[in-house]
């Protein structure tokens, strides 16, 4: 029998077990038997420790994970060794290594989803050729692509646009996308489009058809930005929607003739007796110097009587007489002084000028061979055949002379041909889905079309949309270029093409 005291030493060094080793046969083999034993407890302790940690760890060592980690390895140029099965400490290594790669890859994807270059992103947007006649085509029904955004989506839209809030139940309004029949507009991207905008003013400038576009603008672009980091102020005549983080403004100023008038009042211009100084702009052009892009429009103002009144003197000076002249005279008055502004005022290094054609009216269902209609109401889809001549009433006189003076101003200036295509959306108006000074009309007035309907404002989302569509499908996308004067008009140096189209 061994002693108490022999049983405190290790059995391996422990002075009775040395004497075993001169003992016989039976007793070395048992002594060989204890020191196995005792290892093979030792080695199951360590490696259930092993295979406690593996299992603790979230990621499973399958065949499928190894293959996939080499791949997102190889993707981020690391070759990955495939570690010995029987080496713990290399599959625990191989498994930190895995996770630490794919958490970097991960976060260095998401790094190039929310940061992307305006290169990277210029690459991916392919604008229409410069011969292609954006307003000559068709409109297609597109469920999948339009809206680009949704109304609810959008706090800044006016009660004026708001359709569906206001009690519309028909939707297919929304969905029309317009197709050029030589080309294609690009897929919109509110990032890349406040990139161009970037420490820049983009503004609106004219009547409620203007401003109607540009709450469509605003709400194209809103959606890339972060809640907290837009606002919209109105100050008088100028509202202004502000970008923080790309320093960047959307603008609209209120001056539905351009020059001076008696409807300038932004909040009170519902004059029936509609009085304008066609020579005097300065007051209002003093608001729009060293802006970025200037998009300009006159026209459903003028639309209410055949002749124009023409203040004789100015309205500082308490003047009341005027003259009646001919609607398209007063028209090219107006645009001549306008056009001396924009040559006066306009850097063409730094600025680039817009000016969008007639926006149409629907009154007569009959222009659209609909006899048993009353106005635009209740009207669901466009006039589909193209190919047939409309006419809803658009002054087309007022067309010409716009065409013309934006085309001999010596400052290139886009001409924006929005009103053919416009002519056959008599489902996009408004309509009883409306307000009317300021009030939103009444269940017994929408059920009197003849009267409330408004056939002149478009619904948001909406043709608006469209509009602006173009302004992103060439010119505002286009980098900025010098230009110099010819004896044939302004010509882009860095490509050697007239720039008014």
């Amino acid at each position: 029998m061994y002693s108490l005291r022999s049983r405190k030493s290790p059995v391996l060094f422990s002075p009775n077990f040395l004497k075993m080793k001169h003992s016989g046969r039976k007793n070395n083999n048992f002594s060989i038997f204890v020191v196995v034993f005792s290892i093979f407890l030792f080695g199951c302790f360590m490696y259930n420790e092993d295979v406690k940690t593996i299992a603790e760890f979230p990621f499973s060592m399958t065949r499928n994970q190894d293959i996939s980690n080499e791949s997102l390895n190889q993707e981020n140029g690391v070759k990955e060794i495939i570690p010995n099965i029987g080496d713990h400490e290399s599959k625990v290594s191989s498994v930190v290594m895995n996770s630490r790669t794919e958490k970097e890859t991960e976060q260095e994807k998401e790094e190039k989803i929310e940061m992307p270059t305006e290169e990277e992103e210029e690459e991916n947007i392919e604008l229409p050729p410069e011969d292609c006649d954006l307003f000559t085509g068709e409109w297609v029904y597109d469920n999948v692509t339009h809206p680009i955004y949704k109304e609810p989506e959008c706090e800044f839209l006016t009660a004026q646009v708001t359709c569906m809030r206001n009690g519309r139940q028909d939707s297919m309004y929304q969905n029309w996308r317009w197709q050029p029949r030589d080309c294609s507009l690009p897929k919109f991207k509110p990032k890349l489009l406040l990139e161009k905008l970037r420490n820049k003013r983009l503004m609106f400038v004219g009547d409620s058809l203007n401003r109607n576009q540009w709450e469509s603008m605003i709400c194209l672009v809103q959606c890339a930005v972060p809640p907290g980091r837009k606002s919209l102020n109105k100050n008088g005549s100028l509202s202004v929607f502000r970008i923080e983080d790309y320093n960047a403004t959307v603008e609209f100023y209120w001056a539905p003739f351009l020059v001076e008038s008696n409807s300038d009042d932004p909040n009170m211009h519902s004059i029936l007796n509609r009085i304008i100084m066609p020579e005097s702009i300065e007051k209002h052009g003093k608001n729009w110097k060293n802006v970025d892009y200037l998009v300009f429009n006159t026209y459903i103002w003028w639309m209410n009587t055949f002749a124009m009144k023409v203040l004789r003197g100015s309205f500082d000076e308490g003047a009341t007489e005027y003259d009646e002249i001919e609607r398209p005279v007063a028209y090219r008055r107006v645009l001549t002084t306008w056009s001396q502004w924009v040559e006066n005022n306009v850097d063409v290094n730094n600025t680039k000028v817009f000016f969008m054609s007639m926006s149409p009216l629907h009154i007569k269902s009959l222009d659209w061979n609909n006899p048993d209609g009353i106005k635009c109401a209740k009207e669901t889809t466009p006039v589909l055949n193209t190919s047939m001549p409309l006419s809803v009433g658009t002054d087309k006189r007022l067309f010409v002379v716009a065409a013309n003076v934006t085309q001999s101003i010596n400052v290139p200036v886009y001409f924006l041909n929005i009103t053919t295509l416009s002519e056959y959306r008599k489902d996009a108006h408004t309509s009883v889905h409306t307000i009317r000074q300021g009030k939103m009309l009444m269940p017994e007035q929408q059920a009197d079309p003849a009267t409330y309907a408004d056939c002149i404002h478009w619904c948001l989302p909406g043709l608006p949309d469209t509009w602006n569509e173009f302004l992103y499908s060439r010119p505002l996308m286009k980098k900025q270029v010098t230009h110099r004067k010819e004896s044939g008009g302004w010509v882009n140096i860095n490509v050697i093409t007239t720039i008014v189209q």
